[in-house]
């Protein structure tokens, strides 16, 4: 009796493991099911997991990592529907404004007119029901390539996850909800079509112009300096204008003086060109060390081949 209990056990264990496995669940099926293996799992402790449980947990620990929350910040997005009838202004090309925030993405996009009322994250039998909570819109204003403008509804929708069709309902003058499917792909930072690629810079050794933010003003680094780019990556040669600095910190790494003598040189890896770099320098010339804090900048048309 005890044995035909253990094999039923290890049988519905196995069961959810293969729901997981199989492509068509959605990611909400798929952490329903994860939460319920890892119930039944806590429940049943004198059940030892077989091999196919352990590959199911696997498989469902990168599909989680694989759609997860972008960074918080500002996008460019992005926004498909399933309908001709039901899309974005072509003022905008296509695309919405995407936002993130503490994990949570909220795409702003801007529609060909005002004959759509309301919006809903759903079904469209759910809408209709009492106590439905639906997408009001905004009043938005886009220009259009020839410089006309067009005052149009626009609207902030919910984004569960990133290049998978999600389910948007909609209203329009007529009083009608309809079903639609809406994607949202292809996110660009914003400002990253600005910033200089790096790769295309041949190794080597150049002169770069750069600018400097944050302390009392008192100290400054040489302009231009040193820059190295090896394999699309860059390294700055930094000179203070002062020999009290003992070290600084780039992205959470320390970094000491390459001299001994003199005012104070650092070497400190460049991410990127055109872009704020924030740094910490901590200074020794007051009467106890002090971290300051500055944002460095170098400028990409200033580059030059050193001689």
């Amino acid at each position: 009796m005890k044995a035909k209990t253990l094999m039923n056990k290890i049988i519905i264990v196995g069961g959810l493991s293969a729901c997981l496995l199989l492509g068509g669940c959605g990611a909400g099926q798929a952490a329903d099911a994860t939460s319920a293996e890892s119930t039944f799992a806590a429940q049943e402790s004198t059940v030892t997991p077989t091999e196919s449980t352990e590959t199911a947990e696997t498989v469902s620990t990168e599909t989680a990592q694989d759609k997860a929350q972008l960074p918080d910040g500002v996008y460019t997005a992005e926004f498909s529907t399933d309908s001709s009838m039901f899309h974005v202004s072509e003022a905008c090309d296509g695309k919405g404004t995407l936002t993130v925030k503490d994990g949570v993405m909220t795409i702003h996009i801007s529609l060909g007119s005002k004959k759509i009322l309301n919006l809903y994250p759903g079904l469209a039998e759910d809408a209709a029901k009492d106590g439905a909570v639906l997408l009001e819109p905004t009043t938005d204003t886009v220009t259009y390539s020839d410089g006309m403008t067009e005052e149009v509804y626009g609207f902030d929708v919910p984004v569960p996850v990133i290049g998978e069709e999600f389910d948007l309902a909609l209203i329009g003058t007529k009083g009608k909800w309809y079903d639609h499917k809406v994607k949202v792909s292809d996110p660009v930072a914003e400002g990253a079509a600005d910033t200089f690629d790096l790769s295309t810079v041949e190794d080597g050794s150049y002169t770069i112009e750069l600018t400097m933010e944050g302390g009392s003003g008192r100290a400054s680094i040489q302009s231009p300096t040193q820059i190295t780019v090896a394999d699309g990556a860059a390294t700055a040669i930094l000179e203070w204008s002062s020999p009290n600095y003992d070290y600084m910190i780039v992205d959470g790494e320390k970094y000491l003086p390459t001299n001994t003598e003199g005012n104070s040189t650092f070497e400190i890896p460049v991410a990127a060109l055109d872009t704020p770099l924030d740094v910490v320098g901590d200074t020794v010339a007051m009467s106890t060390p002090h971290e300051i804090e500055y944002t460095l900048t170098f400028a990409s048309a200033s580059l030059i081949e050193a001689k």
